[in-house]
């Protein structure tokens, strides 16, 4: 199968990149420099160019904050970009994947979100991934909509390895603990997509780790595993705080665990449990030392 996948140079299309290439998809490797998706001509004549058979639509506008005050630009990206995208899947005759995000939920429930409960974003990033979502399902006929959460891989900056810094050059790390969510390893995401990929299951999926912690709770498994796997010792005393305490220009959701209804009903395997994925990805950071001194 030939797959094209846009962002392929961010954190998690590196990894998408990486894995199909490895099982035998003949992979296109789209960064900026390759597809503008903000520019419908050049979106349209790439993709018609390649005729992939799978696009996995990866490249979106990600900084959180920046997004509430840079509004045009979030929905540059994640909005008419993603239109662009679906206008030339359609064309094409593709299936596509779109990688989306817990912030479409407005995080007070007091329960996990499964993929069927209504959407009511906060943010100016969750609003624009939304209305990306709404595009691909009303412009392409083979969808598939994959919605994770608090993601970290082994390539870019990510909470793992912020802590992992942190740790060493601070006595004393204030982590937010009220505020629960799934951490979710990108390669545990990219063999659902591979599995998923491979069927003509279309709709919304939550593919994120299974289990739920706060971030304060990541943070202590992020310590201990460093020791265990690393044989990195952090001195830092970690403390709990408030989201109140370290307040950000964009709401955050108290709560981000999402459900996987959509997994079960279908017949796919849940994907590991966020301590899995944890220690799996610092055994593979391991791998590269340069990885985890950087």
């Amino acid at each position: 199968m030939k797959v094209l996948v846009t962002g392929a140079h961010g954190q998690l299309g590196i990894d998408v990149v990486d894995v199909f290439s490895q099982i035998g998809h003949e992979v296109i490797s789209c960064g900026r420099e390759e597809l503008d998706i903000t520019d419908m001509d050049n979106s349209q004549r790439v993709i018609m160019h390649h005729s992939p058979d799978i696009i996995i639509h990866c490249a979106a506008y990600t900084a959180v904050d920046a997004a509430e005050t840079d509004i045009d630009g979030a929905y540059l990206v994640n909005t008419v970009g993603t239109r662009n995208i679906a206008i030339a899947s359609e064309s094409v005759g593709a299936k596509l994947v779109y990688i989306s995000t817990d912030y479409v939920f407005n995080g007070q429930a007091d329960r996990p979100y499964h993929e069927y409960d209504n959407t009511d974003p906060q943010s100016i990033y969750g609003k624009s991934k939304r209305a990306g979502e709404l595009l691909v399902q009303e412009l392409t006929t083979k969808w598939f909509i994959v919605r994770t959460s608090w993601m970290f891989g082994l390539h870019g900056n990510n909470f793992v390895k912020t802590m992992l810094h942190l740790g060493r050059e601070n006595r004393q790390l204030q982590v937010v603990n009220d505020q629960k969510g799934s951490p979710t390893y990108t390669k545990d995401v990219v063999h659902f997509l591979v599995n998923l990929t491979a069927t003509e299951k279309y709709g919304v999926y939550h593919a994120s780790n299974s289990g739920a912690c706060t971030w304060y709770e990541f943070t202590k498994a992020i310590i201990e595993e460093a020791h265990e796997v690393l044989g990195v010792s952090l001195p830092a005393i970690l403390e709990p705080c408030t989201t109140d305490q370290f307040p950000r220009p964009a709401p955050r959701p108290s709560n981000s665990v999402l459900e996987h209804v959509a997994i079960r009903t279908n017949g796919f395997d849940e994907l590991p449990h966020w301590r899995d994925g944890l220690r799996q990805f610092l055994l593979d950071m391991k791998q590269d030392r340069d990885l985890y001194l950087k």
